[in-house]
């Protein structure tokens, strides 16, 4: 999520084909990855060649990708990064392997219109959550909770689960003690959540957070190599969850609060409500919120300090 007005020069436009996202980023090596499949597992496989990646790209979701899947010691593996709760992960899923699957038997030659049986890699999935609603450490979430229920007691002939593991610091700590890199990744989250409820402007916010952690041996190798993409990609998700979240309110509140707030009488003044209330919940800091009014809205510094006064304290 780009936040155009104030992007330093030294901070690359993201390519829209370079969304791998900061997840994908921090396990993009074979070592690491290999070392969160360990702790997952309780497994003690050491030499990551092991692993082989099987990730597909842009197939299934056109631009968004899968962010990791692999194959190792007779496992599928597929693990996704969500940044906001989704029961439908399972369908994601069921949609994925499918693919991985038709990969597999293709590259391997495998019949499967014969009268034997074939051996199929074992399936697992998992989903790694680190949203800001609160959730359990370990939630399964099954397709078939999402079927429509039948008119008569009847199995479904199909399923596919994925666990969601909550990876905010403080959060399935033995995992995090087993696996250095995801501790790492959940203390960066964390750090970077807090400065952006700082009211420093939200590039220095973000990079902060960057420095801050590189001194402190933090994913220095990724934070240090590649700190203005990370930073951009930081940026980026910001304003697509301001942009959801914005719109939420906009669909949802838009008739409660034009009927609950004295002096909402035009769909502009109900539209800065609704800015002003996304920003709030994503712990925006007040200046910030006050020069995104006045770019949004092309407001003077006197009508922006306005509504600010009339909405933001109020909230």
């Amino acid at each position: 999520m780009k936040h155009k007005p104030h992007i330093d020069q030294e901070y690359p436009t993201t390519n829209r084909e370079y969304k791998d996202g900061l997840f994908r980023l921090v396990f993009q090596k074979k070592e690491d990855l290999l070392s969160l499949y360990n702790a997952i597992n309780g497994s003690s496989y050491s030499d990551p060649d092991e692993l082989e990646v099987n990730t597909l790209g842009n197939v299934l979701y056109l631009t968004k990708k899968n962010d990791i899947s692999f194959l190792i010691s007779g496992m599928m593996n597929l693990y996704e990064h969500q940044s906001t709760f989704n029961p439908n992960m399972p369908v994601r899923g069921l949609m994925y392997l499918s693919k991985l699957y038709e990969k597999y038997i293709i590259k391997n030659k495998i019949d499967i219109y014969t009268s034997t049986p074939k051996e199929l890699p074992f399936p697992q999935y998992f989903v790694f959550y680190n949203g800001t609603s609160a959730e359990p450490d370990q939630l399964p979430l099954k397709l078939s909770d999402l079927y429509e229920v039948p008119t008569s007691s009847k199995s479904p002939c199909l399923e596919c689960i994925s666990i969601m593991l909550n990876i905010n610091y403080g959060h399935n700590k033995e995992l995090m003690e087993k696996c250095k890199r995801l501790k790492e990744y959940a203390v960066f989250v964390a750090a970077v959540r807090r400065e952006l409820a700082t009211d420093k402007p939200l590039e220095q916010a973000v990079s902060h957070a960057v420095d801050n952690c590189i001194r402190k041996d933090i994913l220095k190798d990724v934070l240090t190599d590649q700190k203005a993409e990370v930073i951009q990609m930081i940026l980026e998700t910001y304003d697509k969850e301001l942009h959801d979240k914005t719109l939420r309110n906009e669909g949802y509140e838009n008739g409660y609060e034009n009927g609950k707030t004295e002096g909402i009488s035009s769909e502009r003044e109900n539209g800065i409500l609704q800015l002003l209330s996304a920003l709030q919940e994503l712990n925006i800091s007040r200046q910030d919120a006050y020069i995104k009014l006045q770019e949004k809205y092309s407001l003077s510094e006197k009508d922006a300090g306005k509504y600010m006064d009339k909405y933001w304290k109020g909230l």
